[in-house]
């Protein structure tokens, strides 16, 4: 499947109990629509080509013969194409009766999976019809061929080895031990489930979590068919609640009570880089399976799939207010117990006015209001030079007094003249020596601060600036422990609006929310009109396109195409595709070239799944080269 994407689809259709001639045209019609679709795997409910509620009239001969001979005319409705369908039905061996999913693609049966565990309590009664059906596979005869019948088979597709199918039925998910866990150990990289879980009040909750909780814990992806209208309702109602979920995200359910068929795009280079990054998920062991092997043309689809192009942030208002809350503890917990450690009592921060130094400082305000320690031994510098704007000067003075922080002025543009004219440089000259000076100069006065007040300085740089290598080296680049260095940029402006609206405090909500409407910039020019010259974003490119990058590459391992592909898809209408590309290498070329920055940087904690900390999450080389991911960009 082209960059893993493989489109799938659980369909619900309508069914008359013991008419296997209505309910196959209700089949064999969605089928068609999952085709057009470009559908490469459709599932569909429990013995939904009789339908579920037949009861004793299982046992009927005729039932059963007529099952069968509808299954020859699904078989015709998917000759020439690739579907690969699973539809539930009874199947008769050796004189016993199997509730079974049969799995058939181009006109043929690739295999019969039984039901392993059948209820046979409260109101389902299948034991009273049913065998529980074998785990490993034996032959059965159909028509002139022998087919594989067992709940041990994978279905594994010739043409990507990602792709491996495997199935259980209904209860076999519900039980502690499902059938699922050991096709997952096997290989299987897509569990499906032909269903026909009836309605209870709060039962649709239940059986969300569950599915989601399977895809989850198996790294996979999982689509579930329930059985709906159509079905007997002499004493149950069926809602046809169907769902598709990728390792633990639920990618799209049906409304309930409408016998509805969702698809959904799954990605399975993504399970397959889980997988491949779990150490703890067992190596494939086929041992016990059968592996039945079918062809699969790869598919180029227009994605249905959401893409979020804000990652590192959840759209959920709720969701986003309690992840900030979280992540601001972790921040605060981690310098709480670096100043536990080291039996510091005061630190030192330099203020800028801007949104990094502006959530070190509420970090710290927090981890020492834990301790217990004066506010007044946080120790807020700002330090003015070329670049420094009125607005964000008065804002660092503003917070700082709010926040009941002690303040220190030391404005460095002496010192930094002095040191221009000790090694050459002229201050005419606005080049990297000219920036760096500047920088270099504030990181000196913080540690000869924090060294005179046996403190220890909190760094302010975020993950964003660490992987484009947007600090100095040795200069905003170094602190003693930097709270914000797995904190994206555009969380970083989330977490500020979040402390502003929970403050209490109209003042400083009113300076934070200034800050925040400030425009990014380190502020090492000097200002056109009184106002910031030098704009981060203007140089480096969007942070909104940089944190994406960075997540689908660092987090999954995404190959630069495929990241461009679904930079494109998230952020349509908002950067033309040219932009997105020219940002993209840039991205690349700064990831590899800065890496030596980050090999030596200050501790600090981590707060989400993706981090760049040479001790953590990112062992990387300094001298790798980006060449292999800039040349395949070269060829979109």
């Amino acid at each position: 499947m082209k960059h893993g994407y493989i489109r799938v689809a659980a369909a619900t259709p309508d069914v008359k109990v013991a008419d296997p001639e209505f309910n196959r045209k209700r089949i064999c019609e969605l089928i068609k629509d999952g085709i057009e679709k470009n559908a490469k795997i459709m599932v569909f409910p429990e013995l939904c080509l009789t339908s579920y509620t037949c009861g004793d009239l299982f046992g009927q001969d005729a039932l059963l013969r007529k099952a069968k001979e509808e299954l020859k005319e699904i078989l015709k409705a998917t000759k020439g194409h690739d579907l690969l369908a699973f539809v539930g039905m009874p199947w008769e061996r050796s004189g016993k009766l199997y509730n079974t999913a049969a799995a058939v693609q181009n006109g043929k049966i690739l295999g019969i999976v039984p039901k392993t565990n059948l209820p046979n309590y409260s109101e389902f009664y299948e034991l009273r019809y049913f065998e529980p059906g074998n785990e490993l596979p034996v032959m059965v005869k159909w028509e002139d061929e022998l087919v594989p019948m067992g709940t041990n088979i994978l279905f594994a597709c010739e043409d990507d080895p990602k792709l491996v199918v495997a199935a259980e039925i209904c209860e076999d998910a519900w039980v502690p031990n499902p059938p699922s866990i050991r096709h997952a150990t096997a290989g299987a990289t897509v569990i499906v489930n032909c269903s026909a879980s009836d309605e209870t009040t709060g039962k649709d909750i239940y059986r969300r979590s569950l599915i989601i909780g399977h895809s989850a814990s198996l790294v996979c992806g999982y689509i579930y068919a329930n059985a709906g209208e159509g079905e007997s309702s002499q004493d149950l109602v069926f809602g046809g609640q169907n769902l598709i979920s990728e390792d633990g995200t639920l990618l799209t359910e049906s409304k309930r009570f409408e016998n509805e068929t969702i698809y959904g795009d799954m990605d399975l280079e993504r399970l397959n880089h889980e997988r491949r990054r779990m150490t703890t998920f067992p190596p494939v062991n086929t041992d016990k399976h059968a592996v039945v092997t079918f062809r699969m043309k790869q598919a180029d689809l227009e994605l249905k799939r959401f893409i979020d192009p804000r990652p590192f942030v959840p759209d959920n208002e709720k969701e986003r207010n309690r992840r900030c809350e979280e992540i601001l503890s972790i921040q605060a917990m981690g310098l709480k117990k670096r100043l536990a450690h080291t039996g510091c009592k005061h630190v030192v921060v330099g203020i800028s006015g801007g949104l990094d130094s502006t959530l070190a400082l509420l970090v710290t305000v927090r981890a020492f209001d834990m301790l217990g320690i004066p506010r007044g031994q946080i120790h807020a510098v700002t330090m003015p030079c070329f670049g420094t704007t009125d607005r964000t000067y008065q804002n660092a003075c503003l917070l700082t007094g709010k926040l009941g922080v002690q303040l220190t002025e030391v404005n460095i543009e002496e010192a930094v003249r002095i040191h221009f004219r000790d090694i050459g440089q002229s201050a005419d000259v606005h080049d990297v020596t000219y920036e760096n000076s500047q920088a270099r100069e504030r990181t000196q006065i913080l540690m000869d601060m924090a060294n005179r007040l046996n403190g220890l300085v909190v760094g302010t740089g975020d993950m964003s600036e660490l992987a484009l290598g947007w600090a100095t080296y040795n200069g905003d680049h170094m602190s003693m422990y930097g709270v914000n260095a797995s904190v994206p940029k555009t969380l970083v402006r989330h977490l500020v609006r979040y402390y502003a609206d929970t403050c209490g405090d109209e003042a400083l909500r009113d300076v934070l929310l200034d800050i925040l409407d400030t425009p990014v910039s380190p502020e090492l020019l000097p200002p056109q009109d009184g106002k910031i010259a030098q704009k981060t974003e203007d140089l480096v490119g969007p942070y909104e396109l940089h944190d994406f990058f960075l997540y689908q590459i660092l987090r999954f391992g995404y190959r630069p195409q495929k990241v461009y592909r679904m930079a494109s898809y998230a952020f349509e209408g908002r950067y033309e595709k040219e932009a997105i590309l020219k940002w993209l290498k840039v991205f690349y070329r700064r990831f590899f070239s800065q890496q030596f920055k980050r090999s030596c940087m200050p501790d600090g904690p981590k707060v989400g799944s993706v981090a760049v900390s040479p001790r953590g999450d990112l062992r990387m080389p300094s001298d790798a080269v980006s060449r292999l991911w800039l040349e395949e960009l070269e060829n979109l």
